[in-house]
């Protein structure tokens, strides 16, 4: 008996959901590149603007390769319903933005990437959404924050640098409770190792532009959520003003679909096998991973998580200046604000991702100024490892 797309596991349907084939039966997914669409007749023509005849209309709104990217994520993920966006910061705002109305409030953890900060802390407001920064692994605080008129919850997990990994069912059930939804990052888990919305959550968004791409080509996000929510909130939302893919970007992350699961593993591997040497490394006074029995969650990293990061934080004794002597010493991993990429990339979160916010903001989440954030790639380990245990020996 043949299994229907939603039973094959996950490395299957990376492979095949979605796949739309023209009449000349390709084995590649077709890259649909055009603007409009033409019509047999005008009564046609009506009947699509109405919705009562299925079909594509204008890319702006859809495209048979957007559509191929859009519903192999939603099988993926376990959705019910996708809307793929230019990029993961448009992902983000609009998930969060499009459902809200002046008067609305919106609670997220403060360990959140610079722009999401931004949103919430800094552009919401000006449209009268009143906005509260909890500490995301307090769920008291999460508790405490609800409103009558809280309408939405946001997180992170694992947080951008840190690795935090907050309890998604829990802030879930409180949210909940509260009459609010939950719109969960998952860019450093990735679906390979975590489904929010199997775990609770409401909507999912990703910045496709990492893992999804991993080959540092393009850009792209994507907003996972239930039919409804899709209906109500997003498609309207984006059709009206516009934060769409382009086809050919929803084409090449189709391609980077196909190799996810065998990357991210990889990648993962990697990771853990630099946590655990430079766990140890007599220049580090700080090293931050889900998948070691260390990590401050590591419980919660076998409850929620199917395995740990591609991510690695660690603190270099003697703060900014040995961290920058680091990184200028690296001859492999790349300095790159990226991250999810073929390449192992490294950053510093105080000067780059996290700089706008206050010294002491940016203590209190852990990013001191010996915080170094690596993104292992698909190089040797050994190599990798031989380029930063050389590296260390500047600081």
């Amino acid at each position: 008996m043949s299994k229907s797309p939603a039973n094959y596991r996950p490395e299957t349907r990376l492979v095949h959901s979605g796949t739309l084939r023209s009449q000349y039966g390709e084995t590649s997914e077709t890259l649909f590149l055009t603007q409009g669409y033409v019509y047999a007749s005008a009564e046609e023509c009506e009947a699509r603007f109405k919705g009562e005849d299925p079909g594509f209309i204008y890319s702006r709104y859809s495209n048979p390769t957007i559509a191929m990217f859009e519903r192999r994520m939603i099988e993926l993920e376990g959705a019910e319903a996708a809307r793929s966006a230019a990029t993961g910061m448009a992902a983000v705002t609009t998930a969060i933005l499009a459902p809200l109305k002046a008067g609305d409030h919106v609670v997220a953890s403060r360990a959140l990437f610079g722009s999401c900060l931004y949103v919430v802390q800094d552009l919401l407001p000006r449209y009268g959404i009143e906005t509260t920064l909890v500490d995301g692994l307090d769920l008291d605080q999460w508790q405490r924050a609800l409103k009558p008129n809280t309408k939405t919850f946001f997180l992170e997990s694992p947080t951008n640098p840190t690795l935090d990994v907050l309890d998604i069912p829990a802030i879930a059930e409180i949210a909940h409770k509260g009459g609010a939804r939950l719109v969960v990052d998952n860019v450093f888990a990735t679906p390979i190792w975590q489904s929010p919305l199997a775990l609770g959550a409401d909507v999912v968004v990703y910045s496709a532009t990492k893992h999804i791409d991993g080959q540092g080509r393009c850009l792209g996000g994507i907003i996972l959520s239930s039919e409804a929510f899709i209906a109500e909130h997003i498609h309207n939302f984006m059709r009206q003003t516009g934060p769409s893919i382009s086809p050919f970007n929803a084409w090449v992350l189709l391609k980077g679909l196909e190799t996810l699961g065998v990357r991210v593993r990889a990648q993962t591997d990697t990771a853990a096998r630099v946590a655990e040497v430079l766990a140890s490394h007599p220049k580090i006074s700080r090293l931050i991973y889900p998948g070691r029995a260390d990590h401050p969650q590591a419980a919660l990293v076998k409850k929620q998580m199917r395995g740990g990061s591609t991510l690695v934080g660690f603190e270099v004794k003697g703060g900014k200046q040995a961290a920058f002597r680091v990184l200028n010493a690296l001859r492999l991993a790349k300095i790159s604000n990226n991250l999810g990429d073929a390449k192992s990339l490294v950053t510093h979160p105080a000067t780059t991702t996290h700089q706008r916010l206050k010294p002491e903001d940016r203590a209190a989440l852990g990013i001191s100024e010996g915080f170094i954030r690596f993104s292992a790639g698909l190089e040797h380990a050994d190599d990798l490892i031989e380029d930063l245990t050389a590296a260390l020996e500047k600081a």
